[in-house]
Parts: structure tokens; sequence; C-alpha cells
């Protein structure tokens, strides 16, 4: 008897969406604002966050265009998780204070502060230009550049629905 594998690469081979990396210092709430008037779009926060196993919480904010049947998500690269660490040793200087860990939801782009996902595979080079020069007309976008799907390792990490 013959046994088949399925590999989520057989699914995933090509990206039928544009991923934009987008630099700021600005919070997530603000910068889905800025972005929903710029763009013209509507994005709102989602609940529950993106969760994943180590504990980081990445915030999202969705639109569903049902015009062009176009979803937008924001959502933030870095997650800060604070813990506390506890020696086990008794000495005179034990470290018991709080340390912040840093996790990113997409680690080769640790750089990168928000990611803007637009679900489309008809959506154009020229679109997607249009849509970058747009946010980088934002006061607190320092800059933002389309990324290659293709080349991410964890590329799996952007399956939202």
């Amino acid at each position: 008897m013959a046994i088949k594998k399925l590999s989520l690469e057989d699914f995933f081979d090509d990206a039928d969406f544009t991923l934009i990396g987008i630099h700021t210092s600005i919070e997530d709430y603000r910068l889905a604002y800025l972005l929903n008037s710029k763009l013209n779009i509507n994005l709102k926060r989602k609940t529950p966050d993106l969760d994943f196993s180590n504990n980081a919480n990445y915030s999202i904010y969705e639109w569903e265009d049902s015009k062009q049947l176009i979803t937008w998500n924001l959502t933030s690269n870095t997650c800060k998780v604070e813990t506390t660490n506890t020696t086990l040793d008794n000495s005179l200087f034990s470290n018991t204070g709080k340390i912040i860990e840093t996790y990113y939801l997409l680690p080769e782009l640790k750089k990168i502060n928000f990611l803007l996902k637009i679900n489309d595979e008809d959506f154009s080079t020229s679109e997607t230009q249009n849509i970058i020069n747009k946010i980088q007309q934002i006061a607190s976008v320092i800059t933002a550049y389309q990324i290659e799907v293709e080349q991410l390792k964890s590329k799996n990490n952007l399956i939202f629905n």
C-alpha cells in the first residue's frame, strides 16, 4: 500500500498576498488610525491577539473589503514579555529581578516593527508602490517597503485566518 505525504509547501508555494514592512516607533493603535485615514481603509482590532507557544501575543488589526474582496491585516512584529528571573543560588548578590524578553513574529526581520499584509492575489506592483508611498507620507513612519515572502523562513507565522 502506497503512503502519501502532504507538506505545507504544497499548499503555500505561491504567496497570494502582499507584505509590507513598516519601521516606526509609535504604538499599534496609533499606526492603525493613521493608516485608516491615509489609505481610506477601516482597520479594527481583532480579539484575541495572535498567540504563540512562547507566551508571545502580537496585536492584530483587520479589515475585510467586501467590495474588492481584499483582507488587510496589520500586526506587530515584536512582543515584549516580562518574566521574573529567580536564581537558585543563595549568594549575597542573587539576581531576582525582572527580565524583559523580546520575541518576533518574523525572526529574520527583527528591525521591522509592523507588518501590513494584503490578501489579494491580483494586487499589482504599481498598487503596492502607491500604498507604500502613502505610508511613507505619514510623519511618524520612518520607512516602509515590500517584503519578498518567498524568501522568508517563517512565513507560516503569517497565516492568521
